[in-house]
């Protein structure tokens, strides 16, 4: 290949880890950082991996936190190339995981070997699971409470996700909008369609409260926080013939919500609307992660220095996208900044990352620690 970090991204592509199986990664990764130093602890739970390792002893510890686990491909025959073949064409990396999230395991991992060949007083540490892309139930969100006791509980995190939007280091997303499901059961009356005085169609019934609830502004934007949204993402009715009126409706809901809500407030929400239009229902609802924000400070500061200087970049501090795991490390206490190749790609046909990026984000790693643990190195 072309450089230590596209070799190792190579590497980690040509193991299909589709959540939630890691297919090696981690045990590539924890040899080499051991042969730097590095101590070895593990939280696998059930099919799940999830690694971490730390060099130091003392002062604050600044993790990089990622997964080694990535969607299913699709159709290999709609790929240019296999897609777990790492191929690289016109400048660019292809293979599933290339941007999300193995070229930056790859920066995170180079980096990290870097920087402790100088003594540090502070720690540093990579935190690895795969269980990412999947349900997100035995990966971080379990490791992450367990840290604490383990005398490992992080200062900093910096979460490799594909920030990006154009080109490296031109946005930076300095939290995450909380995401809450529920499921809605509307009950009605099944019956026949040329009697429909004597059923209750849930579809009918719902629609008022359904165009209530979707056209409702439920904040204002924020300098970092964009709108709440309330989606419908599915809706299940109906045995599938013409003159059959449905007894049932269930609905898939998500709110992707800012700080001033909880997902109680929202629940009530839906729950009143419902009420109001006199309908008969069952809602079950899941917290999928709450908001978080990490204010410009030591961490945030670094991060944008580093992508000034190495990329000439002064990124965009938002909050968009879904959900990752630093909804679980954020309420640790730690600060959290996600900085990563651009996600143009992530989750399609032919993902690729810019081969040049990779090197240069490696640098932008290593310069982010040399900041934010200035004040500990000796």
């Amino acid at each position: 290949m072309i450089n230590p970090v596209v070799d190792l991204t190579a590497e980690l592509i040509r193991r299909p880890s589709v959540t939630p199986k890691d297919s090696g990664c981690q045990d590539l990764i924890a040899e080499r950082l051991q042969g730097s130093g590095f101590t070895t602890h593990r939280y696998d739970k059930e099919d799940v991996r999830n690694l971490l390792m730390v060099h130091g002893s003392q002062g604050p510890l600044l993790l990089f936190v990622g997964h080694t686990d990535v969607v299913p491909s699709g159709p290999e025959e709609h790929w240019q190339s296999p897609p777990f073949e790492p191929t690289i064409r016109d400048g660019r990396l292809y293979g599933r995981g290339a941007a999300d999230m193995k070229g930056s395991v790859a920066a995170m991992v180079i980096a990290l070997e870097a920087f402790v060949r100088s003594p540090h007083r502070g720690r540093v540490g990579l935190l690895l699971t795969s269980d990412e892309e999947g349900p997100a139930v035995h990966g971080i969100r379990q490791v992450a409470p367990r840290l604490e006791s383990d005398g490992l509980l992080p200062d900093y995190c910096l979460v490799g996700e594909p920030s990006s939007l154009n080109s490296l280091g031109d946005n930076v997303r300095i939290g995450r909008r909380g995401s809450l499901n529920i499921v809605v059961t509307i009950v009605g009356r099944q019956g026949h369609a040329a009697y429909p005085d004597l059923a209750r169609n849930p579809i009918h019934a719902v629609a008022p409260a359904l165009a209530e609830l979707t056209s409702k502004t439920w904040d204002e934007p924020t300098r970092f926080f964009p709108a709440t949204s309330f989606q419908i993402t599915h809706v299940e009715a109906g045995s599938g013939v013409y003159n059959v009126i449905p007894g049932r409706l269930k609905l898939l809901c998500n709110f992707r919500y800012a700080p001033k809500f909880t997902p109680d407030a929202l629940v009530a929400a839906v729950e009143n609307a419902l009420h109001e239009h006199g309908l008969e229902f069952v809602l079950e609802f899941q917290d999928s992660g709450r908001p978080f924000l990490t204010e410009p400070g030591n961490l945030v500061n670094a991060v944008v220095a580093s992508c000034e200087q190495h990329t000439g970049n002064k990124p965009a501090l938002d909050t968009g996208g879904g959900t990752s795991d630093g909804r679980f490390l954020a309420p640790l206490g730690a600060d959290v900044v996600e900085l990563g190749p651009v996600n143009a790609s992530i989750h399609q046909v032919d993902e690729w990352v810019e081969v040049a990026a990779l090197s240069t984000l490696a640098d932008i790693y290593e310069s982010v620690m040399q900041r934010v643990l200035s004040s500990a190195r000796e």
